[in-house]
C-alpha cells in the first residue's frame, strides 16, 4: 500500500513529541514513511524548525503540518473510521481536555528536568525536582478519572471497553505514552496510584501492539547514530544514582 503520509521527527526513543504521532501510526498500522533523524538533522527539514512535521504528497511538497496535536488532528479528520479520538461525544469531550492539559503545561517540570528516555533506567535516590511529586500525582490522578469515568460511560452505552484511558487506544493514550517512558525510567514512586491508574499504566506498556512499537525503540538503540549523550546518564557524576538499560522483557505490575 502506498505511504499516506511522511513523518520528519527525531528518534523516537528520545524525542517524546515525534513519538506521540508515531505511536499513533503505528498503533494503526496507517500507512506512512517515517524519516527519523538527530533533533538537529530532522528540525532543518521542518518548516517551523520544530518536530515532528507531517507531510501529505497527496497534497504536494509544500503542504507540511507542524506540532504533534495539530498532526493528531488532522490525522483523526482523515480517518473517521478510526477511534483516534472516542467516537461517543462525552468521551471524545474528556478525551480532548486531557490532551490539552497535557499539551499545555500539565507537566513541565517533568518535561525541563526529566529528559526523555524510553529504555533508560535510573536507581537509588533519583534527585526529585520542586514540584515534580506534584505532577506525577496530577497525572496519576487524571488517569484514574478518565478510566472510572469511561468504565461508567461505556457500561451505560453498553459498548465494550478495550482499558485504554477512553476506552479505545486514541491521542490521549498517545499523549500520555511518553510520560509513562519518564515514570519508568526515573522509578517514580506510584503510592498514590488508585487501581484504575495501575490498569491502565500495565495496559499501555504489556498490550501486544505497544510491545511492538517498544521492539522499534530497542532496533533503534542498536544503531550509535540514535544516540543522544545528554540524554543518557543525566545525573553522571551523582554517585546515589545508578544508570543502566531496561531489558526488553520488562514487564509492569503493581
Amino acid at each position: 500500500m502506498e505511504n499516506q503520509y511522511k513523518l520528519i521527527g527525531a528518534y523516537t526513543r528520545y524525542s517524546s513529541w515525534t513519538a506521540r504521532v508515531a505511536v499513533l501510526l503505528d498503533y494503526y498500522r496507517i500507512p506512512h514513511e517515517s524519516v527519523e533523524l538527530s533533533l538537529e538533522e530532522a528540525t532543518k527539514l521542518s518548516k517551523t524548525g520544530l518536530v515532528p512535521a507531517l507531510e501529505v504528497p497527496s497534497l504536494g511538497s509544500s503542504f507540511q503540518i507542524n506540532d504533534s496535536l495539530a498532526i493528531c488532528e488532522y490525522l483523526a479528520e482523515s480517518h473517521p473510521d478510526l477511534p483516534l479520538w472516542p467516537k461517543d461525544t462525552a468521551l471524545r469531550a474528556q478525551a480532548r481536555s486531557a490532551v490539552a492539559q497535557m499539551h499545555s503545561g500539565l507537566c513541565t517540570v517533568l518535561r525541563t528536568y526529566y529528559h526523555t528516555n524510553a529504555l533508560g533506567r535510573y536507581t537509588g535516590n533519583v534527585p526529585m525536582y520542586d514540584g515534580a511529586i506534584k505532577e506525577v500525582e496530577n497525572c496519576l490522578k487524571l488517569w484514574a478519572e478518565s478510566r472510572r469515568y469511561t468504565v461508567s460511560r461505556l457500561a451505560e452505552l453498553k459498548q465494550a471497553d478495550d482499558g485504554f484511558l477512553f476506552g479505545e487506544f486514541s491521542i490521549a493514550d498517545a499523549f500520555f505514552w511518553p510520560v509513562l517512558w519518564r515514570f519508568r525510567t526515573y522509578n517514580f514512586r506510584l503510592s498514590s496510584a488508585k487501581p484504575e491508574a495501575l490498569a491502565w499504566m500495565k495496559q499501555m506498556w504489556n498490550h501486544p501492539k505497544i510491545k511492538e512499537i517498544v521492539h522499534g525503540y530497542y532496533l533503534q538503540k542498536e544503531r550509535p547514530e540514535t544516540t543522544i549523550q545528554r540524554y543518557d546518564d543525566v545525573f553522571k557524576g551523582n554517585a546515589d544514582v545508578q544508570f543502566g538499560w531496561f531489558p526488553e522483557n520488562w514487564e509492569f505490575t503493581a
